[in-house]
C-alpha cells in the first residue's frame, strides 16, 4: 500500500494531473462521456448476454447475434480506458487507493476474457442459432455469457462506489 500511495503522490505532482485539476469542468466533461461509453456498452452486453444466456429467445445466428453487438463493446471499452485514465490522472488518490476501484479493474479483465471467448465460439462454429449448438457448447456459452452480465453490473456498481468509499 505504500507503494501505491508513492504512486498516487507522484501522479498528484506530474503536470498532466495539475493540469486536469486547475480546470475545474474537466473532470465532469471526462465522467460523462464515461457515463455514455457505459451506456453503449452495457447496452450491447445486455442484449448479447441475455440472449446468448437463454433468458430470451431470439431466431437470429449466433454468429450474426455476435456480429451484430460485439463492434459496439470493442469501440465502448477505448473510450473508456481513455476517459478512465483522464479520470485517475486527475483524481488518483479517489481512484487508486480506492478497493472498489481495483474490484473494478478485476471484474473488467475477467469480463474481457469472457466476452473474448463468447466471440471466439461464435465466430469459431458454423452459422447456428443458439439452439442448434451441441448441448455441452451451448451450456457453456451460456454459462459464460451469465457469468459476464452478473460481472458486468459488478463493475457499474463498484463504479458507483468508488464515488462513495
Amino acid at each position: 500500500m505504500a507503494a501505491m500511495r508513492d504512486l498516487v503522490g507522484w501522479i498528484e505532482t506530474t503536470a498532466i494531473s495539475t493540469d486536469i485539476k486547475s480546470h475545474e469542468w474537466i473532470v465532469p466533461a471526462v465522467q460523462s462521456i464515461h457515463i455514455l461509453a457505459i451506456a453503449v456498452l452495457m447496452a450491447s452486453i445486455v442484449m448479447l448476454d441475455v440472449r446468448v444466456a437463454g433468458f430470451t429467445r431470439s431466431g437470429e445466428h449466433f454468429e450474426r447475434l455476435t456480429r451484430r453487438y460485439l463492434p459496439w463493446v470493442w469501440s465502448a471499452l477505448p473510450v473508456l480506458l481513455v476517459s478512465g485514465l483522464v479520470l485517475i490522472l486527475g483524481e488518483p488518490e479517489r481512484e487508486l487507493l480506492n478497493r472498489f476501484f481495483w474490484y473494478k479493474m478485476t471484474m473488467l479483465a475477467t469480463v474481457v476474457v469472457l466476452t473474448l471467448l463468447i466471440q471466439r465460439s461464435a465466430l469459431g462454429s458454423p452459422a447456428q442459432r443458439l439452439d442448434q449448438l451441441p448441448a455441452g457448447r451451448r451450456g457453456q456459452v451460456r454459462a459464460i455469457a451469465i457469468v459476464s452480465l452478473v460481472l458486468w453490473f459488478g463493475i457499474i456498481t463498484c463504479g458507483r462506489w468508488i464515488a462513495y468509499a
